[in-house]
């Protein structure tokens, strides 16, 4: 296996009841542990390019890494881009090898979501590709708040657009760093679910407590939880212990060098909880 589409990890997932985690990446580091802990759970992983990411890095570079690393992969390896937020970003995406492309026009008035999803979902297909929209607001801890999906303007955004995922707002929440205590919205899911036969996705997913995760990735359609803040945490502390363990030293190789087992254990223990089960 190597680089493949959203639609191809995801449809799978959504048949037999299982998730992908989306996975996102701010530099090398992360990205080549993310792959070498889906490569040890025998299980696929989804490269995510972030506006942070791609603040820090241009997306052409991120491009050749991300299919770098999925080409030398055992396991299907998706090359996304996460909140997109424009059609020239999108078109972009594509044209440096990504294989999945999110246009994020949630803070958009709903027909204006709906037809400009549309049209960049339209690219993306044409490019032999898949597209994530969203519909409902996810907000971001301590900014600004969710507006929870409607059932009615989820089941109206699956059909018009033609997207191959459906992020949706349920409780969560982008850069929690700590886990909710009740959880997501169980109801309103089933609502949207009732009304729309596309892969839901979870923004914010490293809020979401672990129980509920399992929960959701085997008996709902959510078949992606996109995880960011919850690894972040994990890669700081191994870069401040690295630091910390040997004031004197100042390769920056050898020290990030000493993040890589922390960040490929919590990462397989992510990837744990989405898996298919076994038998």
């Amino acid at each position: 296996m190597s680089l493949v589409t959203l639609a191809e990890v995801l449809q799978p997932a959504f048949k037999e009841g299982y998730a992908v985690a989306g996975l996102v990446a701010l530099g090398w580091e992360d990205m080549r542990a993310f792959v070498a802990a889906a490569e040890a759970e025998q299980c696929p992983v989804i490269l995510q390019a972030g506006p942070g990411c791609r603040a820090h890095t241009p997306l052409p570079v991120l491009g050749t890494m991300f299919r770098h690393l999925a080409e030398s992969a055992g396991v299907p390896v998706v090359a996304h881009l996460d909140h997109g937020y424009s059609l020239a970003e999108c078109r972009q995406a594509i044209e440096c090898g990504f294989t999945s492309v999110m246009f994020d026009g949630s803070r958009l008035p709903l027909n204006q979501n709906i037809d400009e999803t549309a049209a960049i979902a339209e690219l993306a297909h044409a490019a032999e590709i898949s597209c994530e929209g969203e519909i409902g607001f996810v907000g971001y801890a301590g900014g600004e708040g969710s507006a929870g999906t409607d059932p009615k303007e989820a089941a109206r955004f699956a059909s018009e657009t033609g997207v191959d995922a459906m992020a949706i707002s349920v409780g969560n929440t982008h850069l929690q760093e700590t886990r909710m205590s009740v959880g997501l919205d169980v109801a309103r899911i089933r609502a949207i679910e009732v009304v729309t036969k596309v892969p839901l996705v979870i923004h914010g997913g490293s809020g979401v407590p672990v129980d509920q995760r399992i929960f959701l990735s085997r008996h709902s359609n959510i078949c992606k939880f996109n995880i960011g803040t919850e690894l972040r945490m994990v890669f700081g502390k191994a870069l401040r212990e690295a630091v910390n363990h040997d004031i004197d030293r100042f390769d920056r190789i050898a020290i990030l060098r000493d993040t890589h087992e922390p960040l490929v254990a919590a990462t397989r223990n992510i990837l744990r909880t989405f898996k298919a089960p076994c038998g």
